[in-house]
């Protein structure tokens, strides 16, 4: 994943994540996830895989385009 891909997903997570009044570990919760993973993934200290990304677009009722910055909507 480009630099420039991470920048956007670590950031649109956390956005996301507060727009809907979720914790971090409401979120971790609902995608299965432990909460220190979820946090590397909004830290962009590690990188979801591509079912995990997909599963977080769900969750958010977003396009995985826009999760990487390839688009703003």
């Amino acid at each position: 994943m480009s630099n420039k891909m991470k920048t956007y997903l670590g950031k649109r997570l956390k956005e996301l994540r507060e727009e809907r009044g979720y914790t971090q570990k409401q979120v971790a919760g609902k995608l299965g996830l432990n909460s220190v993973t979820y946090l590397h993934y909004e830290k962009e200290q590690r990188e979801p895989p591509l079912a995990l990304l997909a599963d977080m677009a769900q969750l958010y009722g977003v396009t995985v385009d826009y999760l990487l910055g390839l688009t703003d909507y």
